[in-house]
């Protein structure tokens, strides 16, 4: 037994000392340490042998300039600080992408809403206007054209992918953020590339949204004349749930435009940061609510982003609110959706300029 027990001594204190030695070993060359990336300037040539040497591992050699990317143990950086050939060593730390919170989403308190959860999933939003780009910002889940030398709904224009981007730009920590970022959205084109249309495309852009089955229309366009079949077709939308939110117009007088003067729509107009109605928003009787309007930022043509004004950039603000509602409360019939938008906006004056006041989306989908 005490042979045994001896045997067993000498067995584990070998074993010790053939683990420490190992240990020892692979430390000296840098193999089985952690390693970590670090970019490596110097002076003049970068030199791969000292890097190697130190138990580092080349991974890029920079063409411009004598870098090198490297992964290697911290010990082994910090003592290349001291080699006189080596003019920094430094971490490679990570870079995330950023995400823009346009001012408008902020001042209507979108974001108090998508921190409950609700982003306005499950809602379709139509958005009738020049039609919506690709962008890497934007979920494009169907529509189509009535313009009928564009069959595409693909925006040639610029003024749908932005209306489309302030209602739904996705929350993906890139570009910047719609007010309800997971509501599914549908470029619907009844606006040509120079921005027109008529009464006959628009109508046909509603009857599309009736048939399938959206939840709310949005309409950045608008004229100073009506049509009875205009008014038909937003009336039999309307009746049959839909909610419609139409731009004021961009007139700087009285008189909204139409569709948005009739009753069975909102009309929105525009407002500044200081909630100051916007000079060249439209103003008159039928004006129903205000939203940002001025200096609004959003996706654009060929993946990219601008600032725009009107009360077309004011309109998605409260067709993005309506989302969120709806989404909060699935069962609500457009016309709940609309009275609470109105019921619990920020009042800002004279109802014949601001309505019934300034959108907030945080009190319409609490």
């Amino acid at each position: 037994m005490k042979g045994m027990k001896v045997t067993g001594l000498l067995l584990g204190l070998v074993l010790a000392v053939v683990f420490v030695f190992s240990t020892l070993s692979v430390s000296a060359n840098g193999k089985g340490v952690e390693r970590v990336e670090y970019l490596i300037g110097f002076h003049e040539k970068a030199n791969k042998d000292e890097v190697n040497q130190a138990g580092g591992e080349v991974v890029h050699e920079f063409t411009y300039m004598p870098v090198l990317q490297v992964k290697i143990p911290e010990r082994a950086a910090k003592a290349l600080e001291n080699n006189p050939n080596i003019a920094f060593v430094e971490k490679n730390e990570e870079v995330t992408a950023t995400q823009t919170v346009p001012w408008g989403i902020t001042h209507i308190k979108a974001p108090t809403v998508h921190s409950w959860g609700n982003r306005g999933g499950g809602v379709k939003v139509a958005i009738l206007d020049t039609g919506v780009a690709n962008h890497p910002d934007l979920q494009i889940s169907g529509g189509a054209s009535f313009i009928g030398s564009e069959p595409s709904y693909q925006d040639l224009n610029g003024h749908g992918t932005h209306v489309a981007g302030t209602v739904a730009a996705l929350n993906n920590s890139y570009g910047v953020l719609g007010v309800a970022p997971s509501s599914s959205i549908y470029a619907v084109k009844v606006l040509d590339r120079n921005g027109g249309g008529s009464h006959a495309s628009i109508a046909q852009g509603i009857e599309w949204s009736i048939s399938n089955g959206m939840d709310i229309v949005n309409m950045s366009l608008g004229g100073p004349t009506g049509s009875n079949t205009l008014k038909q077709a937003v009336d039999n939308a309307y009746n049959l749930g839909v909610l419609l939110v139409a731009a004021s117009g961009n007139t700087g007088t009285a008189g909204i435009q139409f569709p948005a003067r009739y009753n069975t729509v909102m009309a929105v107009g525009a407002v500044d940061s200081r909630n100051r109605l916007a000079s060249f928003s439209t103003f008159g009787n039928e004006q129903e609510i205000v939203a940002p309007g001025v200096n609004v930022q959003s996706t654009h043509l060929s993946n990219g982003y601008v600032s725009l004004n009107g009360t077309s950039m004011a309109s998605p603000h409260v067709a993005g609110a309506a989302a969120l509602v709806k989404s909060e409360y699935p069962w609500a019939t457009n016309a709940q959706i609309r009275q609470r938008l109105n019921d619990t906006t920020t009042p800002l004056g004279n109802a014949y300029y601001f309505g019934n006041g300034l959108v907030d989306a945080s009190r319409a989908a609490y």
